[in-house]
């Protein structure tokens, strides 16, 4: 599997562990609003990220991954606080406050980080 493939796979499940076991995220009442508004707040956090790219592409060391992690952090808690904005006037999505912006940031950063670094033995031993 590609790393942006990973990095977009871990990104849709910070996204739904953000939703899911966050009280400040709302992502509405029926099944289709949850679904879409995820859908919604993942490809914001997709499309953000790729035109403005932070982090490692492969394996790094942990130091180099604290860095990039917290850059990530930081990127992510904008595109959190911009979804907060955004997100109520076109789907049921809801986000209250900055401390759920932070958390959800945390959540996606390291679901994403997570998601980049699981390779395969085969892939490394083909680097």
């Amino acid at each position: 599997m590609d790393d942006r493939v990973r990095r977009r796979v871990g990104i849709l499940v910070g996204v739904g562990l953000a939703g899911g076991l966050l009280p400040g995220v709302t992502m509405g009442a029926e099944t289709v609003d949850v679904l879409l508004s995820v859908m919604i707040a993942t490809m914001v956090i997709v499309v953000l990220t790729q035109l403005v790219f932070i982090g490692p592409s492969g394996r790094v060391p942990v130091r180099m991954l604290l860095v990039f992690g917290g850059l990530g952090f930081l990127q992510d808690a904008l595109i959190w606080w911009l979804l907060s904005w955004l997100a109520p006037k076109i789907s049921a999505m809801h986000v209250e406050g900055w401390g759920t912006i932070l958390l959800a940031a945390l959540l996606t950063r390291t679901a994403m980080v997570v998601a980049s670094q699981l390779t395969s033995r085969t892939e490394i031993a083909a680097d």
